[in-house]
């Protein structure tokens, strides 16, 4: 599959608890340091995720909050 987007970042998948509708993907993209997505549960099947597959997260740049 090609994208446009270009804030991917390579991780795995350390925790997925999966709910009634949406399901909370934890991926660690380097040793201590994570990113959290909610995605729906549809997702999650239709993907077939798991935990320690191989995923990238897509960052889009307009929904980034930055603080100092």
């Amino acid at each position: 599959m090609e994208l446009s987007a270009r804030n991917l970042i390579p991780g795995k998948i350390k925790e997925l608890t999966v709910g009634m509708v949406n399901a909370e993907v934890v991926i660690e993209i380097a040793p201590g340091i994570e990113v959290v997505s909610v995605i729906t549960k549809n997702s999650v099947e239709r993907m077939g995720l798991k935990v320690g597959d191989e995923i990238k997260a897509m960052i889009k740049a307009t929904s980034v909050m930055v603080a100092k």
